[in-house]
């Protein structure tokens, strides 16, 4: 969709370029000119690039990310609309919610949208400013916030703002464009049936997967010519968590598929219905999400959700029956807003708003960031632990409240009412009898879903038992090779509580002499490439080779990263001598490969050259 240039280009997302009007006095007519005569006036952009070097220096303490369109529930509520990310300090973020509050709502009022809503929520350092909007309208949405925004930029700076009139009247003539009347006529429609809808800006859905029908947005039935007794939604779980994420939506489709339900799965991996791969690449967003839902073979959905997803978008949902949340931990800090363990905590708890009425909340007792996040959660929260005393399995079965624990060496499952029914850890081989601490929860979390999803214990106990830690289950995690009398074991963890899980794991597991892979993304921060290496040495290794990631420098220097590591793996005790650094992590594998020995155990922390990895792995 084409907006008028006026909008389209003069919004930058930055308080500089606001600052530059004051000295563009004669700029505005000519920007106005431009709107009528666009084809033979410069660019606004580039009128006022040369302005802005000379006033960048009294609001460097201030800067905002661009506006984006939110598509469902998500960090800050569960409607659609747009949102601005603002870095400021404590002083500036005050003043700029006192300023959003009364700006945003004379922009919402100007054009209609008396009945939408506004809010800011205060970050560590920051401040995130977004208003709701109509489905149909999200592009115009980005606008309107933008035009709030340059009012608050204006008044905080004391600037003349643009006239308000003129920017309203592009504001809606934008509206105008992007309006689509049968699209919120069918929304309408379906949520009074109770039945799914799913939109983007290519398509419209209703229900979902094999009770699903998709039309182009251009071309959207109306309500009363749709076949509604052909639709409905089927059971889908979401699965998110900052670990274990993966692991458990793959358990979960798993154990469907030992239900002889078709399963769909979403990953940061792939889009999977059955054994049809449909598409490969990180899809834990709503877009993968829609992808999945549309397709008409699905029975029952699993969904992975990523933090990332959740931020930028929103949840692709409203009708999940059930949300899981793994664990809380450290990991992608700093962006969107998302600055603490709370605010993470938080972001992914999102996930809880898509939980339909009689649907469930399956949680982490054992985490504190998990339990103190449930105090907020409307629906039935079933509970899973490692240990059947925790207060919170204590409560659930002194209530009647399904839950899942580890009692001795069983994983068992209380319904509530009837006899619990158990499945013995050895017999579940992601959790190496027992010694996969990390795999236990994600197997009793699965457990607590599946329930939930109406699968019976039987094709539960049989999806347990028959998931491996190989390449064909399981991928990327806890894989196991063996090579030259040698055990090896591959696994994408990359923060420091998925490496510890891992390492504490296998340090149970005898061996001869250890190896380890050791790699960081670069932009983590050198607090957490510490943190990172101290949890690897758990692993107790003998032997360290750290690995140069090129694809994922982020901002850093070549063989920075590598550095970091070995002056870390350093003030843990390890002799420099046993510290090898190849220039990527397949040349980390092959030099690994060319000293391991029978007895000898490996373990290779991948987080690039998966693929490449895989094939050497494969071919030795």
């Amino acid at each position: 969709m084409e907006y008028p240039l006026f909008l389209s280009k003069i919004f930058w997302m930055s308080i500089k370029v606001w600052c530059a009007m004051r000295a563009a006095c004669g700029w505005r007519g000519a920007m106005l000119k431009t709107v009528t005569e666009r084809g033979q006036e410069l660019d606004p952009v580039e009128q006022l690039e040369h302005l802005l070097a000379s006033h960048a220096a009294e609001v460097d303490r201030i800067q905002v990310e661009a506006a984006r369109r939110l598509t469902g529930p998500g960090l800050l509520w569960e409607f659609p609309g747009a949102v601005i990310d603002v870095s400021a300090a404590d002083p500036d973020a005050d003043r700029l919610a006192e300023l959003w509050n009364r700006r945003a709502r004379e922009v919402l009022d100007a054009v209609g949208w008396t009945d939408e809503r506004l809010i800011c929520r205060r970050f560590q350092g920051g401040i995130n400013l977004a208003i709701s909007a109509p489905m149909d309208q999200l592009h115009s949405a980005v606008l309107a916030a933008q035009v709030a925004w340059h009012r608050c930029a204006c008044d905080l700076l004391g600037l003349a703002a643009l006239p308000f009139d003129a920017l309203i009247g592009d504001l809606k003539l934008c509206m105008a464009q992007e309006a689509n009347p049968a699209l919120c006529a069918l929304i309408t429609a379906a949520t009074s049936r109770g039945v799914d809808i799913l939109s983007d800006d290519d398509d419209v859905s209703l229900g979902q997967g094999a009770g699903s029908q998709t039309w182009s947005v251009q071309n959207v039935p109306a309500p009363q010519d749709v076949e509604w007794a052909n639709l409905h939604d089927i059971p889908v779980a979401m699965i998110t968590g900052t670990n274990g994420k993966t692991t458990t939506t793959r358990l979960c489709a798993a154990i469907a598929r030992a239900a002889d339900k078709i399963a769909g799965l979403t990953t940061t991996d792939v889009v999977q219905v059955g054994d049809d791969i449909l598409d490969r690449g990180d899809y834990s967003g709503p877009g993968g999400a829609r992808m999945l839902l549309r397709d008409p073979r699905v029975e029952i959905a699993f969904l992975e959700v990523a933090r990332g997803g959740i931020l930028r978008r929103g949840l692709a949902t409203r009708r999940a029956s059930v949300a899981i949340v793994t664990n809380i931990s450290k990991d992608h800090l700093g962006e969107y807003g998302v600055t603490t363990l709370a605010d993470l905590a938080e972001a992914k708890f999102a996930v809880t708003r898509a939980v339909m009425e009689g649907g469930v909340c399956v949680l982490n007792a054992d985490d504190p960031n998990v339990v103190e996040a449930a105090a907020r959660v409307n629906s039935p929260i079933w509970w899973f632990s490692l240990d059947p005393a925790s207060p919170q399995i204590k409560q659930a079965r002194i209530s009647g409240q399904p839950c899942a624990f580890l009692d001795q060496d069983a994983l068992t499952f209380c319904n509530g009412t009837d006899e619990p029914w158990s499945v013995n850890i050895r017999d579940v081989p992601i959790t190496l009898e027992g010694a996969a601490r990390h795999n236990i929860y994600n197997a009793l979390a699965a457990m607590c879903a599946c329930a939930a999803l109406n699968i019976s214990p039987e094709a539960i106990q049989s999806g347990l038992a028959g998931f491996s830690s190989d390449t064909n289950d399981n991928p990327g995690r806890f894989n196991q090779f063996d090579f030259n009398g040698a055990r090896l074991f591959v696994d994408y963890a990359h923060n420091p509580d998925a490496i510890a899980a891992v390492c504490d794991a296998l340090a149970q597991v005898p061996a001869q002499r250890r190896f380890i892979l050791l790699s960081q993304p670069g932009d983590r921060s050198d607090q957490n490439i510490h943190d990172a290496t101290a949890a690897a040495l758990r692993f107790q290794p003998d032997h360290i080779v750290v690995a140069e990631i090129s694809d994922y420098l982020r901002g850093r220097a070549l063989e920075e990263v590598p550095r970091l590591i070995e002056e870390a793996a350093s003030d843990c005790g390890k002799d420099p001598e046993d510290i090898t650094r190849v220039r990527s992590p397949a040349e980390g594998v092959e030099l690994i490969l060319q000293q391991a020995q029978p007895g000898d155990l490996v373990l290779l922390l991948v987080l690039s050259d998966r693929e490449c990895v895989f094939k050497l792995l494969a071919g030795n």
